[in-house]
């Protein structure tokens, strides 16, 4: 009987040729994976999720980093509605936007090559081991994030790197995908993964509640313990909950020695190979989907890493309102992104994508011209946000993964990272200006405007698959 766990060895040695003759899930035709790989892989979702849910989006950047703790004791002591101290607050909610397109900027420079290097070794999992351990050692470093001015940078310096490792990670996980599904289970795993990371999220957060509910279990607020201790159990959490995916879940190759070359060169290598990509009849609509995604995805990213600020500094949500709708949000996303993956599998890719697009730019625009009307409509808007966030992320993942060439996953999933982050600047450097110039009630119009761009260009692509 084989091993479950060996690395696959049926790639074809042409899979890069001008001639491709299959793609990486052609392979695994027929075949499929058992349980325990699909359960393992799907639990990296669930482990690094908290450091999006917790520590990026409800919890410590919203309700901490860009709150007035982090401002001089002078413009502190300003009353809440002073223009001085509100042009404060925007200005770290600002900074910090400034922090996500530096990180932005890293991921376009060495994620595909990355992954371009890990595909020739066959080291996907030692890359997922590398990006996932520094992502916990970004979030374990944020116990020295103590509420004082100086210190500002270092958060937001912390995150931004959390930021950069997640991704390098995701490229690996995400290319571990094909080794355990096939054609006509990809859209059903990749929103178990997608979901089972929400569900985490919603745990997570409750247990924030409980520490929350306990009056933080008499922990001085003066220097942000919570906050920090908060940050050091998502580490934890990620610590545990990664650990089946290295013991459960084979390489998808076994790696490709003709293409190992030295680290620099892989840059030549690579624009290479994305001229090849859109030469051939056979991946064209690969880059061409990768282009598109690149502008829509930044705008998902951004409901989430931008969305809590509004709700605390537009419709004045406290800690626990924050908290409460962070698990309904995670819910209804975890819900909604199982739910739409076998229609996915059933109805293709493309046509959740749109639809999901659609419905975010109704529900964001909704939000900022209903915003008089309080927090009832950040309530139904957000969440509407929220159910599609999850479907149209997992939608684009089994998208790529259905016209990916065998043998180059980790390089086209380090390109599907690197065209994401080549345009995560239209999200962040947009909130930046539009919230320094305008206010941080018209950031939303920042997130919606990047999304309707990603919509319109995904419209020519074809679904071949």
């Amino acid at each position: 009987m084989s091993d479950p766990n060996a690395p696959r060895t049926d790639l074809p040695a042409t899979a890069d040729s001008g001639a491709i003759g299959v793609m990486g899930l052609d392979l695994r035709e027929g075949k499929t994976a058992p349980k325990k790989q699909i359960y393992s892989w799907a639990l990296w979702d669930w482990a690094t999720q908290p450091f999006n849910t917790v520590v990026l989006t409800f919890i410590f950047v919203s309700l901490y980093l860009t709150t007035d703790v982090f401002l001089p004791a002078d413009i502190q002591a300003l009353p809440t509605e002073d223009p001085v101290r509100k042009a404060a607050l925007d200005q770290l909610a600002s900074n910090f936007g400034w922090g996500g397109t530096i990180a932005g900027l890293v991921i376009l420079l060495i994620a595909p090559v990355l992954g371009q290097r890990s595909d020739a070794a066959g080291r996907q999992k030692t890359w997922l081991a590398i990006g996932t351990g520094a992502l916990i050692a970004s979030m374990l470093g944020l116990w020295f994030v103590e509420p004082t001015p100086t210190l500002f940078w270092l958060g937001v310096a912390l995150i931004s790197a959390g930021q950069v490792f997640g991704e390098i990670a995701a490229v690996s996980s995400n290319a571990m995908l094909i080794g355990i599904a096939n054609q006509r289970s990809i859209g059903r795993i990749s929103g178990l993964g997608w979901g089972f990371g929400y569900v985490g999220g919603i745990i997570a957060l409750i247990l924030v509640v409980v520490f929350y509910s306990a009056d933080w279990f008499g922990l001085p607020e003066d220097t942000g313990l919570p906050f920090r201790i908060i940050a050091l159990g998502c580490a934890i959490w990620a610590i545990v909950f990664s650990i089946p995916i290295f013991l459960n879940v084979p390489e998808p190759s076994l790696g490709r020695p003709e293409r190992r070359v030295s680290f620099f060169a892989s840059y030549r290598l690579l624009v290479q190979d994305v001229i090849a990509l859109f030469r051939n009849r056979e991946t064209r609509h690969t880059g061409f989907f990768l282009l598109s995604s690149a502008v829509f995805r930044d705008g998902l990213g951004g409901v989430f890493a931008f969305g809590a600020i509004i709700g605390s500094s537009v419709f004045g949500f406290e800690f626990l309102d924050m908290v409460i709708f962070g698990v309904a949000a995670n819910l209804i996303a975890g819900l909604s992104t199982i739910a739409a993956g076998p229609l996915d599998d059933r109805f293709g890719a493309k046509r959740i994508i749109v639809f999901a697009l659609s419905s975010m730019i109704v529900a964001g625009l909704a939000v900022f011209f209903l915003v008089d009307l309080g927090p009832i409509v950040y309530w139904i808007g957000g969440l509407l946000l929220c159910a599609f966030v999850g479907p149209a992320q997992a939608a684009s993942r089994s998208f790529l993964a259905r016209v990916t060439p065998a043998g180059r996953e980790g390089e086209i999933f380090g390109l599907y990272a690197t065209t994401g982050r080549a345009s995560s600047w239209m999200a962040s450097l947009a909130w930046a200006l539009i919230v320094g110039w305008l206010g941080t009630e018209f950031g939303i119009l920042a997130i919606v405007g990047v999304i309707l761009v990603g919509l319109l260009l995904l419209l020519p692509v074809k679904q071949l698959r």
